[in-house]
């Protein structure tokens, strides 16, 4: 693959010529034609959705946050620590290994929002961090030094990296199932504890930080899932037996990670979240993940924990974060389906 030209007066390619990756770009965003509706749907609802971290009162976070017991502030530390990688690592990630690759203007605008969103969300954390712990240098070297989450971080890393090394079509294929896993399955454990203590009324502040980090995220996921499915009408050559065969295998290693992650934070122990939950909870979203991007469900299991859904609405939008569909938000009815 070859990265796309930003200056391009040479080109001649019209709207409906414009492709996901292998176009012939100008440069030029003319966003009045667009090829690709969804995105500049999803564009919209990006902005649509602007806020910003010290928006977030989290006052009451501060004697929460002391009163939590041993386990779960270690838990709280070790779940914000994962999360402040996997944003550390999107924010680069999308600019600098993803985009360069994508020829669709209304797509790059997208990406290129997306990864403000994830710099936003580094700043959340810190926000958290600053806010309620005395250890945020801990907090922060804590992916260097838990060999569990650095397992995870490593094999979470591992595909973008093979893109960065080797931009072939097959590794930007598996480098966006790469990510609609990382949006739509790794965060959710970290997600989900928190949202477990506030609705013990503990660190409520966090939750509503945390629910504005996945509505942003659900439009991540969507992006991705839109984005595959887009390519495989586009480049339904690239869908061989061999890339769903190691997609399947990807989401496998997701599911035995993200499931070992969430029993380690949660040690079982911890306001009803047991090691059968976490474990059928992340087999369900790995459900949902693959079947919308066309692929059968692998574990068949329903939802152990299903006030989640509801907890992490906003009450002025109707959004399931499990399938990341998105029905309506503030500013009217939009869809990202296309014709998928």
């Amino acid at each position: 693959m070859e990265r796309k030209k930003i200056y391009n007066p040479e080109s001649t390619e019209n709207v409906n010529d414009r492709k996901i990756f292998g176009g012939n770009p100008t440069g030029i965003f003319e966003l009045n034609n667009i090829k690709y509706q969804w995105a500049y749907n999803l564009w919209e609802m990006m902005l649509n959705n602007t806020w910003f971290p010290k928006e977030v009162d989290m006052t009451r976070d501060v004697n929460d946050y002391k009163n939590l017991t041993s386990a779960e502030k270690t838990a709280y530390d070790k779940a914000l620590s994962q999360l402040i990688f996997m944003d550390s690592l999107q924010t680069n990630n999308i600019i600098d290994n993803i985009n360069p690759y994508v020829t669709s203007p209304e797509v790059n605008l997208i990406l290129v929002r997306q990864s403000f969103e994830e710099a936003l969300h580094s700043q959340s954390y810190a926000v958290m961090v600053d806010s309620i712990s005395t250890n945020s240098e801990e907090i922060y070297e804590l992916w260097r030094r838990d060999m569990m989450l650095k397992t995870k971080n490593d094999a979470i890393a591992k595909i973008y990296l093979e893109l960065a090394k080797n931009p072939t079509e097959t590794n930007f294929v598996k480098a966006c199932f790469a990510n609609q896993i990382l949006e739509g399955i790794y965060f959710y454990s970290g997600f989900t504890y928190i949202y477990t203590l506030a609705r013990s009324g503990k660190m409520l502040g966090s939750a509503q930080m945390i629910r504005f980090i996945q509505r942003d995220e659900v439009t991540h996921l969507v992006l991705f899932q839109n984005l595959i499915n887009t390519l495989r009408k586009e480049r339904a050559d690239l869908f061989t037996p061999e890339l769903k065969a190691a997609v399947i295998e990807m989401f496998k290693e997701a599911v035995q990670l993200e499931t070992d992650w969430g029993q380690y934070i949660t040690q079982g122990q911890i306001l009803g979240l047991t090691d059968d939950i976490v474990e059928q909870y992340i087999k369900f979203l790995a459900d949902e993940r693959l079947s919308a991007v066309g692929f059968d469900k692998l574990y068949n299991v329903s939802n152990p924990i299903k006030w989640v859904d509801d907890f992490a609405k906003f009450n002025d939008q109707k959004t399931n974060f499990f399938e990341g569909t998105v029905t309506n938000y503030s500013k009217g009815s939009l869809t990202f389906d296309d014709d998928f």
